[in-house]
């Protein structure tokens, strides 16, 4: 039995605390003033750093929203610490700004949201077009060397409140800067929720999610970056606009050829609110920009939940770059949605070569699973 579907501004509304809809401006997560909304992360009168900046809806910190710390934090180094709140508000944190560092301040991702309600088919208030895909992205981090702590990235555009619009992608975060980690954090979205790339075909860019959530329904974690996810939780949702299966696809990188590593996810597990095989593992995306890539996703010592279709995991995004082509492959992982019935469809890696689908091997000499969370 699946449980009744929240939308994607109920879900928001439920985690995020009472008393605030996400669909108006900006405003706390929870109500009520707190005597210390930056915890144990300092304050204003007593700032961590002086590269330490304090965003608080309710005007105790340094500023009331992300995006005007982001601009104040020119340059390198720079740390915001996030009080409770949903900010609604795009985001952009370009090449320039290295080395950031973001931190919910309760420590609870599900306290600070940052979330907005673009598009790709959103038209943009200049005229001058649609967003598109990229654009459509609440948050945008281009810089090298960026770390998020218990935050909350959403978009919570839903296909339903626009019948009309054909470009549904709607990016909660789109990641393209080099050593960039996430730590107990939550993406939120429906088509396109997590686009984990990198600045250009030539940048491998290295990222870490580790203990996070990511939901959605299509092709929502994508991307050409090459992105380790351990310990994290991934949800399928369902959908009111479809009937039959597939409603979707968890993964669908875009691993530049010459790129020896895409996606791994290790110990990590994948569930549904979907019915029973109604959702593909994952497919691969050949963008019209780069048709040499040969998406890669090596899946291993996961949990895969009865919403992944064990028998035929995989799927064509289109028929010119078939996924057996490319690098898909799965090690002891386990649950209804890798039983292995068609042995074909299941490409598997041996002893030998798990070896060198680690997060070791994928990240080098960049170690930020040992850093103190």
């Amino acid at each position: 039995m699946h449980r009744p579907a929240l939308t994607r501004r109920g879900f928001l509304l439920a985690t995020a605390g009472a008393g605030t809809a996400l669909g108006l401006a900006a405003g706390p997560a929870s109500a009520g003033p707190r005597p210390r909304p930056f915890g144990r992360h300092g304050s204003p009168a007593a700032r961590a750093t002086p590269k330490t900046l304090y965003v608080d809806p309710h005007g105790r910190g340094d500023f009331t929203s992300v995006r005007a710390a982001v601009a104040a934090a020119a340059g390198a180094g720079w740390t915001l610490v996030i009080a409770p709140g949903t900010y609604r508000e795009t985001v952009a944190v370009d090449a320039t700004r290295t080395e950031s560092t973001w931190i919910g301040a309760s420590e609870n991702p599900r306290d600070v949201v940052i979330v907005y309600d673009n598009a790709a088919g959103t038209p943009r208030p200049d005229g001058s077009g649609t967003y598109g895909t990229s654009g459509s992205a609440t948050t945008t981090v281009q810089a090298d060397g960026f770390t998020a702590r218990w935050i909350t990235f959403a978009n919570d555009w839903l296909r339903a409140d626009h019948p009309g619009v054909s470009g549904t992608q709607a990016v909660a975060i789109k990641v393209q800067g080099d050593r960039s980690a996430f730590h107990h954090c939550r993406f939120l979205g429906h088509q396109d929720t997590l686009y984990a790339d990198s600045r250009d075909l030539g940048h491998f860019a290295r990222q870490y999610y580790t203990h996070c959530h990511v939901e959605g329904d299509v092709d929502f974690v994508f991307g050409r970056a090459t992105a380790v996810y351990e310990h994290c939780h991934f949800r399928t949702l369902t959908r009111t606009d479809l009937s039959t299966a597939p409603y979707g696809f968890v993964f669908a990188p875009s691993t530049a050829g010459a790129n020896p590593r895409g996606y791994l996810m290790t110990h990590s597990r994948v569930s549904s609110e979907a019915p029973d095989g109604f959702y593909k593992l994952a497919r691969p995306w050949v963008p019209s920009s780069d048709t040499t890539a040969r998406p890669m996703l090596a899946v291993r010592e996961t949990r895969l939940g009865a919403g992944i279709d064990a028998v035929a995991p995989y799927a064509n995004m289109r028929d010119a770059h078939p996924w057996q082509d490319q690098r898909f492959r799965e090690y002891r992982n386990t649950g209804p949605g890798a039983t292995i019935t068609v042995p074909e469809n299941r490409p598997r890696l041996t002893r030998a070569e798990a070896a060198s689908h680690t997060r070791e091997a994928y990240l080098g000499d960049w170690r930020p699973y040992d850093h103190r969370r």
